[in-house]
């Protein structure tokens, strides 16, 4: 999946002659909390972030004798070091970023321009998404040889129970190399019998440890 797919291509964005209270007024009519700032030509020179602002401004208890903290324009307060992303940029790729960088946002910039944003939501409903939790459905952990094949023996024996994989996750066990967790999501309420079918195969269940189904 790439960033072109999850980004928000609809970007609230204002100038760096536009001010703090600018931003606060549009932060509050779209309900978001990053703005990035551009040039007369669309090139992304900075960002905004309700941090920035919270930063910059008195509190509310005192707002009153500082108006003058509000006509500040962007550029005094706005990052300008931005980490920006492309449209053709893998998904996991810029979730490393976020992780990397405790960053929120990424705007997302073609041929120079603005072009979209992705935020920490776009990230987590991809992710929910990519897992399939929002589908009904069960989820199974099986422990497995780090061998070549293995997912398709899996996978056989879920089609022999004609049930569909919503996904399919891979990571390694921590406490032995030669062995990887897969973890499926499948489209069955009850997977008492596929649990039943994969351990007669040879396969270590993790979970769902069922009672009287030992594992």
């Amino acid at each position: 999946m790439i960033v072109e797919e999850i980004m928000q291509s609809d970007v609230a964005a204002l100038s760096p002659t536009d001010t703090i209270a600018d931003a606060m007024a549009l932060m509050e009519l779209r309900k978001i909390r990053h703005i990035p700032i551009i040039d007369k030509d669309g090139h992304l020179v900075g960002l905004v972030t309700v941090a920035k602002i919270r930063e910059a401004t008195p509190s509310i208890f005192h707002a009153n004798e500082h108006p003058e903290i509000l006509k500040k324009p962007l550029d005094t307060i706005m990052e300008k070091n931005v980490i920006t992303s492309h449209p053709l940029d893998f998904v996991e790729e810029i979730a490393a970023l976020f992780y990397e960088h405790k960053i929120s946002c990424l705007p997302v910039i073609n041929n120079r321009k603005l072009v979209g944003i992705v935020t920490e939501t776009d990230l987590l409903r991809t992710m929910i998404e990519l897992t399939g939790v929002h589908q009904p459905g069960s989820q199974i952990e099986i422990k497995v040889p780090n061998i070549s094949g293995i997912l398709s023996e899996i996978a056989e024996i879920i089609r022999k129970r004609k049930a569909n994989i919503l996904s399919v996750l891979v990571y390694p066990d921590k406490q032995d190399e030669q062995f990887k967790i897969l973890v499926i999501r499948v489209q069955l309420m009850n997977p008492t019998g596929l649990i039943q079918d994969l351990k007669e195969a040879g396969h270590q269940v993790l979970w769902p440890n069922l009672p009287g189904m030992s594992i």
